[in-house]
Protein backbone atom coordinates (compact mmCIF):
# COMPACT_ATOMS: atom_id res chain seq x y z
CA UNK A 1 0.00 0.00 0.00
CA UNK A 2 1.33 3.24 -1.07
CA UNK A 3 1.47 6.53 1.32
CA UNK A 4 -2.53 7.83 1.78
CA UNK A 5 -3.82 10.67 4.00
CA UNK A 6 -6.35 9.22 6.72
CA UNK A 7 -8.21 10.68 9.57
CA UNK A 8 -7.56 10.77 12.76
CA UNK A 9 -4.56 12.91 13.34
CA UNK A 10 -2.47 11.64 17.05
CA UNK A 11 -4.90 8.73 17.76
CA UNK A 12 -5.02 7.31 13.86
CA UNK A 13 -1.80 5.29 15.05
CA UNK A 14 -3.32 2.32 17.19
CA UNK A 15 -2.98 2.34 20.87
CA UNK A 16 -3.01 6.26 21.07
CA UNK A 17 -5.36 8.08 23.08
CA UNK A 18 -5.89 12.07 23.37
CA UNK A 19 -8.19 14.17 25.36
CA UNK A 20 -8.65 18.33 25.62
CA UNK A 21 -10.33 19.97 28.15
CA UNK A 22 -10.51 23.57 29.41
CA UNK A 23 -8.86 23.88 33.23
CA UNK A 24 -9.07 27.21 33.30
CA UNK A 25 -5.65 28.50 32.18
CA UNK A 26 -7.35 31.07 29.87
CA UNK A 27 -10.36 33.43 30.91
CA UNK A 28 -12.46 32.34 27.87
CA UNK A 29 -14.06 28.84 28.86
CA UNK A 30 -15.15 28.52 25.05
CA UNK A 31 -11.38 27.63 24.71
CA UNK A 32 -9.81 23.98 25.37
CA UNK A 33 -6.07 25.12 27.31
CA UNK A 34 -5.48 21.63 28.89
CA UNK A 35 -3.85 18.33 26.01
CA UNK A 36 -2.84 15.00 27.03
CA UNK A 37 -1.93 12.40 24.66
CA UNK A 38 -1.26 9.14 26.04
CA UNK A 39 0.06 5.59 24.33
CA UNK A 40 -1.47 2.50 25.72
CA UNK A 41 2.40 1.25 26.09
CA UNK A 42 6.02 3.34 26.06
CA UNK A 43 7.27 4.79 23.47
CA UNK A 44 10.73 5.03 21.54
CA UNK A 45 10.64 8.31 21.56
CA UNK A 46 12.68 11.63 19.62
CA UNK A 47 12.02 15.31 20.15
CA UNK A 48 13.92 18.39 18.99
CA UNK A 49 13.40 22.04 20.36
CA UNK A 50 13.97 25.54 19.80
CA UNK A 51 17.34 27.03 19.13
CA UNK A 52 16.58 30.24 21.29
CA UNK A 53 18.55 30.90 24.02
CA UNK A 54 15.25 31.98 26.57
CA UNK A 55 13.79 28.52 26.68
CA UNK A 56 10.34 27.49 28.81
CA UNK A 57 10.54 25.56 31.67
CA UNK A 58 8.59 22.64 30.08
CA UNK A 59 11.60 22.13 27.62
CA UNK A 60 14.38 21.55 30.47
CA UNK A 61 11.90 19.04 32.13
CA UNK A 62 11.25 17.27 28.82
CA UNK A 63 14.55 16.73 28.16
CA UNK A 64 15.70 15.10 31.70
CA UNK A 65 13.04 12.75 30.75
CA UNK A 66 14.06 11.77 27.75
CA UNK A 67 17.83 10.56 29.18
CA UNK A 68 16.43 7.36 28.08
CA UNK A 69 14.97 8.32 24.66
CA UNK A 70 11.64 6.82 26.44
CA UNK A 71 8.37 8.41 26.90
CA UNK A 72 4.51 7.60 26.81
CA UNK A 73 2.75 10.96 27.83
CA UNK A 74 2.30 14.25 26.69
CA UNK A 75 0.88 16.88 28.51
CA UNK A 76 0.07 20.49 27.21
CA UNK A 77 -1.36 23.31 27.84
CA UNK A 78 -1.85 26.98 25.54
CA UNK A 79 -2.58 30.45 27.31
CA UNK A 80 0.50 30.80 29.25
CA UNK A 81 4.47 29.88 27.65
CA UNK A 82 5.75 29.04 31.14
CA UNK A 83 8.64 31.09 30.35
CA UNK A 84 10.52 33.54 32.27
CA UNK A 85 8.82 32.56 35.77
CA UNK A 86 10.80 32.04 38.87
CA UNK A 87 9.01 28.85 39.61
CA UNK A 88 8.70 27.63 35.79
CA UNK A 89 10.70 24.28 36.59
CA UNK A 90 7.95 23.74 39.72
CA UNK A 91 5.18 24.13 37.53
CA UNK A 92 6.51 21.95 34.56
CA UNK A 93 7.59 19.17 36.87
CA UNK A 94 4.71 19.43 38.96
CA UNK A 95 2.27 18.89 35.71
CA UNK A 96 4.25 15.14 35.03
CA UNK A 97 3.67 14.17 38.55
CA UNK A 98 -0.43 15.13 38.14
CA UNK A 99 -0.12 12.56 34.85
CA UNK A 100 1.62 10.24 36.87
CA UNK A 101 -0.95 10.49 39.86
CA UNK A 102 -4.06 9.94 37.56
CA UNK A 103 -3.02 7.67 34.78
CA UNK A 104 -0.32 5.65 36.17
CA UNK A 105 2.35 6.54 34.26
CA UNK A 106 5.60 7.36 35.54
CA UNK A 107 6.73 11.01 35.66
CA UNK A 108 10.11 10.17 33.60
CA UNK A 109 7.69 9.08 31.17
CA UNK A 110 6.14 12.23 30.53
CA UNK A 111 6.74 15.06 28.40
CA UNK A 112 5.19 18.57 28.83
CA UNK A 113 4.68 21.23 26.71
CA UNK A 114 3.37 24.97 27.48
CA UNK A 115 2.44 27.46 24.30
CA UNK A 116 1.25 31.34 25.16
CA UNK A 117 2.23 35.19 27.01
CA UNK A 118 5.89 34.71 27.81
CA UNK A 119 6.62 36.05 31.20
CA UNK A 120 2.88 35.36 33.29
CA UNK A 121 3.26 33.36 36.10
CA UNK A 122 1.71 30.08 35.32
CA UNK A 123 -0.44 28.41 38.45
CA UNK A 124 -0.51 24.48 38.77
CA UNK A 125 -4.19 25.02 40.46
CA UNK A 126 -6.58 25.06 37.32
CA UNK A 127 -4.48 22.07 36.13
CA UNK A 128 -4.41 19.88 39.15
CA UNK A 129 -7.68 20.56 39.02
CA UNK A 130 -8.93 20.22 35.56
CA UNK A 131 -6.67 16.81 35.46
CA UNK A 132 -9.61 14.40 36.52
CA UNK A 133 -11.68 15.78 33.23
CA UNK A 134 -8.77 15.75 31.33
CA UNK A 135 -8.47 11.99 31.92
CA UNK A 136 -11.23 11.31 31.59
CA UNK A 137 -11.96 11.97 28.17
CA UNK A 138 -9.20 10.32 26.72
CA UNK A 139 -10.18 8.55 24.25
CA UNK A 140 -8.91 6.88 20.47
CA UNK A 141 -11.02 9.44 18.60
CA UNK A 142 -9.78 12.47 20.67
CA UNK A 143 -7.21 14.27 18.50
CA UNK A 144 -9.42 17.03 17.79
CA UNK A 145 -9.96 18.14 20.94
CA UNK A 146 -6.56 18.02 22.17
CA UNK A 147 -5.25 19.91 18.63
CA UNK A 148 -7.65 22.36 20.09
CA UNK A 149 -6.21 22.61 23.49
CA UNK A 150 -2.69 23.37 22.27
CA UNK A 151 -4.14 26.60 19.78
CA UNK A 152 -3.50 30.54 20.56
CA UNK A 153 -3.84 32.80 17.79
CA UNK A 154 -4.68 29.79 15.36
CA UNK A 155 -7.45 30.31 13.39
CA UNK A 156 -8.22 26.53 12.55
CA UNK A 157 -6.56 23.11 14.00
CA UNK A 158 -3.78 21.32 12.28
CA UNK A 159 -3.95 17.04 12.44
CA UNK A 160 -3.10 15.08 9.60
CA UNK A 161 -2.31 11.35 9.45
CA UNK A 162 -0.39 9.11 6.85
CA UNK A 163 -1.17 5.24 6.10
CA UNK A 164 1.27 2.85 5.05
CA UNK A 165 2.87 -0.39 4.91
CA UNK A 166 5.75 -1.87 6.51
CA UNK A 167 6.46 -6.33 6.33
CA UNK A 168 2.85 -6.31 5.17
CA UNK A 169 1.51 -4.67 8.28
CA UNK A 170 -0.42 -1.61 8.10
CA UNK A 171 0.97 1.04 9.47
CA UNK A 172 0.37 5.06 10.75
CA UNK A 173 1.82 8.22 11.74
CA UNK A 174 -0.22 11.08 12.71
CA UNK A 175 0.30 14.12 14.06
CA UNK A 176 -1.15 17.62 15.58
CA UNK A 177 0.32 21.38 15.50
CA UNK A 178 -0.18 24.61 16.50
CA UNK A 179 1.45 27.72 14.85
CA UNK A 180 0.54 30.71 13.54
CA UNK A 181 2.91 33.36 14.76
CA UNK A 182 6.17 33.37 16.55
CA UNK A 183 7.45 31.06 13.58
CA UNK A 184 11.05 31.64 12.51
CA UNK A 185 12.72 28.13 13.79
CA UNK A 186 15.70 26.81 13.56
CA UNK A 187 15.64 23.51 14.99
CA UNK A 188 12.04 22.64 15.37
CA UNK A 189 9.03 24.31 15.10
CA UNK A 190 5.85 25.50 17.38
CA UNK A 191 4.31 22.96 19.50
CA UNK A 192 4.24 19.74 17.07
CA UNK A 193 3.07 16.62 18.33
CA UNK A 194 3.59 13.14 16.24
CA UNK A 195 2.58 9.54 16.93
CA UNK A 196 3.48 6.50 15.22
CA UNK A 197 2.33 2.57 15.67
CA UNK A 198 5.79 1.66 13.88
CA UNK A 199 8.45 -0.45 15.50
CA UNK A 200 12.08 1.44 14.69
CA UNK A 201 15.46 2.06 16.96
CA UNK A 202 15.68 5.11 18.75
CA UNK A 203 18.78 5.74 16.74
CA UNK A 204 16.49 5.83 13.49
CA UNK A 205 13.78 7.65 14.93
CA UNK A 206 16.07 10.02 15.97
CA UNK A 207 17.59 10.49 12.65
CA UNK A 208 14.41 10.20 10.44
CA UNK A 209 13.00 13.03 12.71
CA UNK A 210 15.94 15.39 12.00
CA UNK A 211 16.73 14.51 8.50
CA UNK A 212 12.76 15.30 7.40
CA UNK A 213 13.24 18.62 9.67
CA UNK A 214 15.83 20.33 7.60
CA UNK A 215 13.39 20.04 4.51
CA UNK A 216 10.41 20.63 6.45
CA UNK A 217 9.80 22.30 9.90
CA UNK A 218 12.78 24.56 9.65
CA UNK A 219 11.56 25.67 6.72
CA UNK A 220 8.66 27.69 7.57
CA UNK A 221 8.33 31.16 8.30
CA UNK A 222 5.81 33.29 9.41
CA UNK A 223 7.76 36.34 10.84
CA UNK A 224 10.78 36.01 11.85
CA UNK A 225 10.60 35.47 15.49
CA UNK A 226 12.02 31.97 16.94
CA UNK A 227 9.62 30.77 19.94
CA UNK A 228 10.82 30.72 23.50
CA UNK A 229 9.17 27.10 23.29
CA UNK A 230 9.09 25.44 19.93
CA UNK A 231 9.09 21.40 20.69
CA UNK A 232 8.62 18.42 18.74
CA UNK A 233 7.74 15.04 20.00
CA UNK A 234 7.39 11.73 17.63
CA UNK A 235 6.65 8.76 19.73
CA UNK A 236 6.55 5.29 18.28
CA UNK A 237 4.96 2.47 20.28
CA UNK A 238 5.33 -0.59 17.87
CA UNK A 239 1.80 -1.64 18.14
CA UNK A 240 1.22 -2.06 13.99
CA UNK A 241 3.53 -5.29 14.67
CA UNK A 242 6.13 -4.70 11.87
CA UNK A 243 9.76 -5.89 12.19
CA UNK A 244 11.97 -3.35 14.11
CA UNK A 245 13.19 -1.29 11.78
CA UNK A 246 16.92 -1.48 13.03
CA UNK A 247 18.77 -0.31 9.65
CA UNK A 248 18.73 2.21 6.76
CA UNK A 249 16.90 -0.63 4.71
CA UNK A 250 13.33 0.06 2.38
CA UNK A 251 11.40 -0.30 5.80
CA UNK A 252 13.07 2.55 6.82
CA UNK A 253 12.67 4.13 3.26
CA UNK A 254 9.07 3.79 3.79
CA UNK A 255 8.77 5.14 7.31
CA UNK A 256 10.76 8.10 6.03
CA UNK A 257 8.24 8.85 3.22
CA UNK A 258 5.34 8.56 5.27
CA UNK A 259 6.97 10.94 7.90
CA UNK A 260 7.69 12.98 5.02
CA UNK A 261 4.20 13.18 3.40
CA UNK A 262 3.06 14.30 6.98
CA UNK A 263 5.33 17.08 8.39
CA UNK A 264 5.05 18.54 4.60
CA UNK A 265 1.13 18.78 5.37
CA UNK A 266 1.69 19.83 8.46
CA UNK A 267 4.13 23.16 7.54
CA UNK A 268 1.78 23.67 4.74
CA UNK A 269 -0.82 24.14 7.28
CA UNK A 270 1.41 25.91 9.75
CA UNK A 271 2.12 28.14 6.91
CA UNK A 272 -1.42 29.27 5.67
CA UNK A 273 -2.92 30.25 8.86
CA UNK A 274 -0.12 32.49 10.16
CA UNK A 275 -1.20 35.59 12.15
CA UNK A 276 -3.45 37.45 9.86
CA UNK A 277 -2.49 35.61 6.82
CA UNK A 278 -4.77 35.91 3.98
CA UNK A 279 -2.13 33.38 1.78
CA UNK A 280 -0.03 30.61 1.77
CA UNK A 281 3.07 31.23 0.47
CA UNK A 282 5.58 28.64 -1.04
CA UNK A 283 9.19 29.02 -2.80
CA UNK A 284 10.69 26.80 -4.79
CA UNK A 285 13.77 26.97 -5.87
CA UNK A 286 15.93 24.49 -8.07
CA UNK A 287 19.13 24.56 -9.84
CA UNK A 288 21.27 25.77 -6.45
CA UNK A 289 25.19 24.49 -6.16
CA UNK A 290 24.61 22.95 -2.44
CA UNK A 291 21.38 22.37 -0.60
CA UNK A 292 22.39 24.75 2.00
CA UNK A 293 22.17 27.20 -1.07
CA UNK A 294 18.74 26.14 -1.75
CA UNK A 295 17.67 26.29 1.56
CA UNK A 296 18.93 29.86 2.21
CA UNK A 297 17.31 31.18 -0.95
CA UNK A 298 14.17 29.54 -0.42
CA UNK A 299 14.35 30.60 2.79
CA UNK A 300 15.12 34.18 2.57
CA UNK A 301 12.55 35.12 0.25
CA UNK A 302 9.68 33.24 1.98
CA UNK A 303 11.04 35.64 5.25
CA UNK A 304 11.50 38.93 3.41
CA UNK A 305 8.63 41.47 4.97
CA UNK A 306 8.38 43.18 1.60
CA UNK A 307 7.88 40.07 -0.34
CA UNK A 308 5.18 38.76 2.12
CA UNK A 309 3.34 42.78 2.38
CA UNK A 310 3.84 42.38 -1.50
CA UNK A 311 1.92 38.92 -1.59
CA UNK A 312 -0.77 40.38 0.25
CA UNK A 313 -1.43 43.74 -2.41
CA UNK A 314 -1.14 41.07 -5.24
CA UNK A 315 1.59 43.21 -6.66
CA UNK A 316 4.06 40.93 -9.20
CA UNK A 317 7.23 43.09 -7.27
CA UNK A 318 9.64 40.64 -8.34
CA UNK A 319 12.63 42.83 -7.64
CA UNK A 320 11.52 41.93 -4.22
CA UNK A 321 12.15 38.28 -4.65
CA UNK A 322 15.81 39.27 -6.40
CA UNK A 323 16.82 40.93 -3.35
CA UNK A 324 15.80 38.63 -0.83
CA UNK A 325 18.32 36.15 -3.14
CA UNK A 326 20.54 38.78 -3.37
CA UNK A 327 21.29 38.57 0.50
CA UNK A 328 20.63 35.29 1.32
CA UNK A 329 24.25 34.42 1.80
CA UNK A 330 23.75 31.93 -0.99
CA UNK A 331 26.52 31.49 -3.63
CA UNK A 332 24.37 32.35 -6.60
CA UNK A 333 24.76 33.98 -9.97
CA UNK A 334 22.26 36.64 -9.94
CA UNK A 335 22.82 36.77 -13.91
CA UNK A 336 21.48 32.95 -14.61
CA UNK A 337 18.41 33.45 -12.37
CA UNK A 338 14.22 32.67 -13.56
CA UNK A 339 11.18 33.85 -11.45
CA UNK A 340 8.05 32.56 -12.01
CA UNK A 341 4.72 33.44 -10.29
CA UNK A 342 1.99 30.59 -9.87
CA UNK A 343 -1.25 29.88 -8.04
CA UNK A 344 -4.24 27.74 -9.40
CA UNK A 345 -5.42 30.79 -11.96
CA UNK A 346 -2.13 30.32 -14.25
CA UNK A 347 1.67 31.08 -14.42
CA UNK A 348 3.70 34.20 -15.21
CA UNK A 349 7.01 34.65 -15.85
CA UNK A 350 8.31 38.03 -14.35
CA UNK A 351 12.11 37.42 -14.45
CA UNK A 352 14.50 35.94 -16.83
CA UNK A 353 18.21 35.66 -16.69
CA UNK A 354 18.25 38.33 -13.54
CA UNK A 355 16.27 41.07 -15.40
CA UNK A 356 12.71 41.63 -15.64
CA UNK A 357 10.68 40.95 -18.76
CA UNK A 358 7.74 41.95 -20.45
CA UNK A 359 4.57 40.59 -18.68
CA UNK A 360 0.51 41.72 -18.12
CA UNK A 361 -0.06 43.40 -14.78
CA UNK A 362 -3.73 42.02 -14.85
CA UNK A 363 -2.63 38.30 -15.50
CA UNK A 364 -0.36 38.94 -12.83
CA UNK A 365 -2.80 40.16 -10.08
CA UNK A 366 -5.05 37.35 -10.80
CA UNK A 367 -2.48 34.77 -10.17
CA UNK A 368 -1.61 36.89 -6.73
CA UNK A 369 -5.25 37.00 -5.69
CA UNK A 370 -5.57 33.07 -5.55
CA UNK A 371 -5.40 31.46 -1.83
CA UNK A 372 -2.38 30.03 -2.43
CA UNK A 373 0.94 31.55 -4.31
CA UNK A 374 4.64 30.06 -5.47
CA UNK A 375 6.92 31.72 -6.38
CA UNK A 376 9.21 29.29 -8.83
CA UNK A 377 12.96 30.46 -8.53
CA UNK A 378 14.87 28.65 -11.12
CA UNK A 379 19.08 29.19 -10.19
CA UNK A 380 21.46 27.62 -12.93
CA UNK A 381 24.16 27.14 -10.33
CA UNK A 382 23.58 23.43 -9.53
CA UNK A 383 20.97 20.82 -9.19
CA UNK A 384 19.83 21.17 -5.91
CA UNK A 385 16.55 22.04 -4.61
CA UNK A 386 14.58 23.22 -1.56
CA UNK A 387 11.22 25.03 -0.86
CA UNK A 388 10.50 27.28 2.25
CA UNK A 389 6.51 27.77 3.51
CA UNK A 390 5.43 31.05 4.77
CA UNK A 391 2.27 33.43 4.51
CA UNK A 392 1.48 37.31 3.11
CA UNK A 393 2.07 39.90 5.68
CA UNK A 394 -0.77 42.04 6.56
CA UNK A 395 -2.56 44.44 8.67
CA UNK A 396 -4.36 41.67 11.10
CA UNK A 397 -0.68 40.72 11.96
CA UNK A 398 -0.27 43.92 13.42
CA UNK A 399 -3.39 44.01 15.35
CA UNK A 400 -2.97 40.87 16.42
CA UNK A 401 0.45 41.17 17.92
CA UNK A 402 -0.35 44.85 19.08
CA UNK A 403 -2.51 43.54 21.89
CA UNK A 404 -1.55 40.05 22.31
CA UNK A 405 -0.59 40.23 26.37
CA UNK A 406 -3.97 42.39 27.14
Amino acid sequence: MKQAFVSGGVCAPKGFRASGVHCGIRKNRDKRDLALIVSDVPCTCAALFTSNLVKGAPIEVSRAHLWNSRAQAIIANSGNANTCNADGLEVADAMCRLVESYTGIIEDDVLVASTGVIGQPLSINPIRTGMQDLVDHLGYDQSLQANEAIMTTDTKPKEVAVSFTLGGKTCTIGGIAKGSGMIHPNLATMLVFLTSDAAISTTLLDKALRDDVADTFNMVSVDGDTSTNDTLFLLANGLCGNAMIEEENEDYKTFCAALRMLTQELCRRIAADGEGATRLLLVNVTGAKTKDDARRVAKSVACSSLTKAAIFGADANWGRVLCAIGYSGADVDITGVDVDFVSSAGKIAVCRDGAGVNFSEGKAKKILLESEITVDIRLRDGKESATAYGCDLTYDYVRINGDYRT
